[in-house]
């Protein structure tokens, strides 16, 4: 491993190129950064490493390095908000590669080839209960059965996969392709145990003689708001609505919809009631646009798709077949308030999208255990909670809550529960510094547009049909050559063909470079052509 110094930007190297004199001042060492897309993760992909397997034609290499960190690409591909994207250097150039849709490429390309996972660890004899199959419990058994764990989920849902399932509508994730990643941990030996609710957890665990227990039962409780003569009209919960869709149901909900509520439930809801046949289906919220909580490409399809928005409003009563609305202002601080003026609106079905709780209650009974509001105290570098051996994740413990999110809490608890069950500490973790954009010399560089996904085009959108399809393979492979390799060696033997004293080394195909320091002079002309900075200037010792 190269020095590691902290690292901003580049120096001034204005003692310019060739030899420097005969004592030598600094000197080069080879190094390795951290892409910003990598540190952006919340699953801890190697993000660049699978992009330069795909450029290298070798795509089944790259999707065994991207399942090492998350097992289910091909539904991140579709339902991540890729915060990868919005760290990635290219964006400063052009636009951000579009890592999530060459993720999906490797996805949908292992189910059709029928990758699975390799069988990794021996059987340690212990063995770890999973509460809750959603994408935190899920990704937890993945990674403890490879460490040689036996892994058992117990569920409530009829079939696995909690919100990514119940939630996400099938337009956005085909349950074919929700179907195909989870199958696979079967083949692994987890055993999934379905529609049992634990109501007694301690009791659960002695009897099915469970050395550590991961709870991560999400949040698929919708909270409620008191609505004057609210039983008057048709009010229903989102997380509920979408649910029963999802199960094959299609409620009665009328011409005129409204939901009530900004985040991305609420668009799903709006766009699920266009699709059951809603002429209105209009979003309700109580702050202004720019204060949304939605992300942003989700507000914009709901647009799209004829979703109408009205912002600056609440709901203060309810008829058989309206409501009224109170207008609202935002204060200095951006908080809402009413204005006293009000507006009937039409409506036959109101859906509730006020945000989620988890149903921790089962979790009280437990003598030790600390809670806020409706999530579970955790160490927040272990994820366990104050009673020893229950670990903690995804929705029910405090963070944002995303699959992304909930697979990360997954591979993390794993880790941590294998620590604990071989009473291990864990070992701090130093992440290298991260390599910006102004560190990288671009020479290489040249100007390519950014693949985009199609779309199923908006007259087609009356069913539950896929919206966004998967770059071909050229598309994708385009892509992954679009990365920077920012902060890595990319063996383009510039240091080689510059260095005036043939002080570089090359090692072979992968294995990069090394320096003869008895005949480099610091000159530094391999570090200034160095086009991903994965060379460093030092001061001499």
């Amino acid at each position: 491993m190269a020095d590691q110094r902290d690292i901003t930007q580049r120096p001034d190297l204005s003692q310019g190129t060739g030899r420097v004199g005969p004592v030598r001042s600094r000197m080069p060492v080879y190094m390795d950064l951290l892409p910003p897309c990598n540190n952006a993760c919340p699953a801890g992909e190697n993000i660049q490493e699978w992009l330069r397997l795909v450029k290298a034609g070798q795509e089944e290499l790259a999707w065994r390095q991207l399942v090492q960190d998350n097992p289910f690409p091909a539904i991140h591909g579709r339902v991540c908000y890729h915060p990868c994207e919005g760290a990635c250097n290219r964006d400063g150039l052009d636009q951000a590669i579009s890592i999530h849709g060459v993720e999906r490429y490797l996805g949908d390309l292992a189910i059709a080839n029928g990758w699975q996972f390799p069988r990794l660890g021996h059987p340690t004899g212990l063995k770890v209960l999973i509460i809750g199959a959603g994408p935190s419990g899920l990704a937890a058994a993945y990674h403890l059965a490879a460490l040689g764990h036996s892994v058992e989920i117990r569920d409530a849902g009829d079939l696995p996969g909690g919100m990514m399932r119940y939630g996400i509508p099938e337009y956005r994730l085909p349950r074919n392709i929700l179907d195909a990643e989870i199958d696979r941990l079967r083949n692994l030996g987890i055993v999934f145990v379905q529609n049992h609710k634990v109501k007694d957890l301690l009791l659960e665990q002695k009897e099915g003689g469970f050395d550590a227990v991961f709870v991560a039962i999400g949040a698929h409780l919708s909270k409620r708001v008191e609505i004057p003569s609210m039983d008057a009209g048709k009010m229903i919960d989102a997380v509920s609505f979408l649910h029963d869709v999802a199960s094959g149901e299609r409620p009665v909900i009328g011409r005129r919809v409204a939901v009530y509520g900004g985040g991305n439930t609420a668009m799903d809801a709006a766009r699920v009631a266009r699709r059951l046949g809603a002429e209105e289906s209009i979003v309700i919220y109580r702050r202004g646009e720019e204060q949304m909580p939605a992300h942003e490409a989700e507000k914009e399809e709901a647009i799209r798709e004829g979703v109408q928005m009205n912002w600056l409003r609440t709901i203060s009563a309810m008829d058989a077949d309206s409501m009224t609305v109170e207008i609202m202002e935002l204060d200095e601080q951006g908080k809402a308030h009413g204005t006293g003026r009000f507006e009937t609106m039409a409506a036959d079905t109101v859906i509730l999208a006020l945000g989620q709780e988890a149903d921790s209650n089962f979790l009280t009974k437990i003598p030790g255990m600390r809670f806020e509001n409706d999530v579970v105290k955790v160490d927040p570098t272990t994820l366990m909670t104050d009673v020893p051996g229950i670990f903690a994740g995804g929705d029910v413990v405090p963070s944002d809550r995303t699959v992304t999110i909930g697979v990360g809490h997954g591979k993390r608890a794993a880790r941590m529960i294998d620590n604990f069950l071989f009473s291990r500490h864990a070992a701090p973790r130093t992440k290298h510094p991260i390599a910006t954009l102004d560190m990288l010399n671009l020479w290489y560089f040249g100007d390519h547009e950014r693949r985009v996904e199609p779309e199923l085009s908006l007259e087609h959108r009356t069913d539950f049909s896929e919206v966004v399809e998967g770059l071909t393979a050229e598309e994708a492979h385009f892509e992954a050559s679009r990365c920077l390799s920012c902060g890595n060696c990319i063996e383009c033997d510039g240091c080689l063909g510059s260095c005036p004293e043939d002080a570089v080394i090359k090692l072979g195909k992968g294995y990069r470079y090394q320096y003869n320091y008895e005949k480099c002079t610091g000159c530094a002309t391999c570090y200034e052509q160095c086009p991903v900075h994965a060379i460093e200037m030092i001061p001499e010792h």
